[in-house]
């Protein structure tokens, strides 16, 4: 589950299949072509999220970081590309996360101004916001607690698979969590070098604002033999609901969507 935080004027468009790549689906950037979460028919899902440090320069003529998940979803062989991003190819994109998740494996690359380091990541419960992988960032914990809290809820494990077209936990409870607006103390702040007012703006897991702000929530399952199913929920300046898309991906995959004013 992940929200999508980005300038509300930067076009946008909304979880659908691809036309150039139809067994693709996902939300897209129009402006640069890329992706922040997509997932592909059999089984394949992948996400970015940027690195927050105002020190990390961008380098001259840098891809987009939302084209490395069309580039994962669109490769024949991900751990050979993951592999060559992690030797270096990687560098040439501004800071980065990159999940990409198959049934049985789930890597994390992560590029900052001082790391640059491929794991694959255990079972069990993770966050990722704009630092490394489960950085102690309030929002992050907030959300991680709702999620550990809601799977032993459910009586589910914390480090298994769902069962197939098992219904998760978290369209109520941790979408609550995801879509929490409250900012954190500014004793628990992190500091990326962004100054204070800035920082508390953005530790809110929903961020309201009148030019950038949160504009999607995402939550997707992957079950073991590869069904996806993902619904992606849509917001305008400050906060206002747009639109829900729910789709699922599998050999002969539906779709349905709704509109509204929250």
């Amino acid at each position: 589950m992940g929200n999508r935080d980005e300038f509300y004027a930067r076009p946008t468009a909304p979880l659908a299949y691809w036309q150039d790549c139809p067994a693709i689906a996902g939300g897209r950037d129009l402006e640069a072509g890329g992706s922040w979460l997509a997932a592909k028919q059999g089984g394949i899902v992948a996400a970015v999220t940027n690195v927050r440090d105002p020190q990390l320069t961008t380098p001259p003529g840098a891809p987009s970081r939302g084209a490395l998940v069309a580039d994962a979803l669109q490769c024949d062989d991900i751990e050979s590309w993951l592999a060559a991003l992690n030797q270096g190819e990687a560098l040439r994109y501004a800071g980065f996360n990159l999940l990409v998740a198959t049934p049985q494996r789930l890597w994390h690359l992560h590029r900052s101004r001082d790391q640059l380091a491929l794991r694959e990541v255990p079972p069990g419960v993770h966050g990722l916001s704009n630092a490394d992988l489960n950085s102690p960032w309030p929002k992050l914990l907030h959300v991680r607690d709702a999620l550990e809290y809601s799977l032993l809820r459910n009586g589910l494990s914390q480090d298994g698979p769902l069962r197939e077209r098992q219904t998760p936990p978290w369209p109520n409870a941790v979408r609550h969590a995801m879509q929490n607006p409250d900012e954190a103390a500014v004793e628990a702040l992190p500091d990326t070098g962004v100054g204070l007012e800035l920082e508390r703006q953005l530790s809110a897991a929903f961020i309201v604002g009148e030019r950038y702000g949160t504009r999607a929530t995402s939550w997707l399952t992957l079950g073991h033999q590869g069904h996806i199913e993902i619904t992606e929920q849509r917001f305008g300046p400050l906060g206002h609901f747009e639109g829900e898309t729910s789709l699922s991906i599998a050999n002969q995959p539906t779709a349905q969507s709704r509109g509204g004013i929250k």
